[in-house]
């Protein structure tokens, strides 16, 4: 894990989300449970100043309902101490549900009929404790033999690149972390298409909207 954030860092990644534990783990045996949790909590007490030095902000996303005391006190402690860091947002997913924040979401907005997508997207941000904005993901990385989302970001993932490496996530390093960085520079084969119908057709209207988000920077920020 720390050797994905430093490494992300120096590819100038402005936010990296990483999936710590997905609400459908609590289904896990208690002891294997306890054993993840307590790790979480190492790592928070010894990454924090390496954050702080390195000026990475930590945000923990996810529900807080259902997790320890002394768990909420290091994640409070961590967010708080690595508040000021500017070069890149750390959002760690403990007890995450993607389909749950957006029901939470949901409820909160079912009173305004005339919400919009920015709006809504707030909305999430609140209902997973995002001390700070962070916008659509670029690129998702899935390491291992799965080819699924897994409940992870998916209002936020509506127009991300999707990369799946076959190595498992303790031997994801950063010549495989370039590796999926590379690939997401490359242009698609749809923008291609896009790109060399713009001397044949005029840009006018809403149709359009979706080329000009295709030709935008292929560097990913998220």
């Amino acid at each position: 894990m720390r050797a994905t954030v430093e490494a992300a860092a120096r590819a100038d990644i402005k936010t990296l989300t990483l999936y710590a534990f997905s609400a459908a783990n609590w289904r896990r045996p208690t002891a294997e449970i306890t054993a993840l949790m307590r790790l979480f909590g190492q790592y928070l007490f010894t990454e924090t100043r390496r954050c702080v030095e390195q000026s990475i902000r930590l945000n923990v996303i996810g529900r807080r309902d259902r997790l320890g005391d002394n768990l909420l006190r290091s994640i409070e402690q961590s967010e708080r101490l690595t508040a000021g860091g500017e070069r890149m947002l750390l959002r760690i997913a403990v007890d995450y549900s993607s389909q749950y924040s957006i029901l939470q979401a949901a409820r909160r907005a079912a009173a305004d009929a005339d919400l919009t997508a920015e709006q809504f997207h707030r909305l999430l941000h609140e209902a997973d404790h995002c001390a700070h904005p962070a916008g659509e993901v670029d690129l998702l990385i899935r390491t291992g033999s799965e080819r699924r989302l897994s409940d992870f970001m998916l209002w936020e993932s509506a127009f991300a690149e999707l990369h799946f490496s076959e190595c498992l996530w303790p031997d994801f390093d950063e010549q495989r972390l370039r590796s999926a960085l590379e690939d997401f520079k490359r242009p698609p084969a749809a923008l291609r298409r896009l790109e060399r119908q713009d001397s044949l057709v005029p840009p006018a209207g809403g149709a359009y909207n979706s080329r000009r988000e295709l030709r935008r920077s292929r560097r990913p920020h998220s």
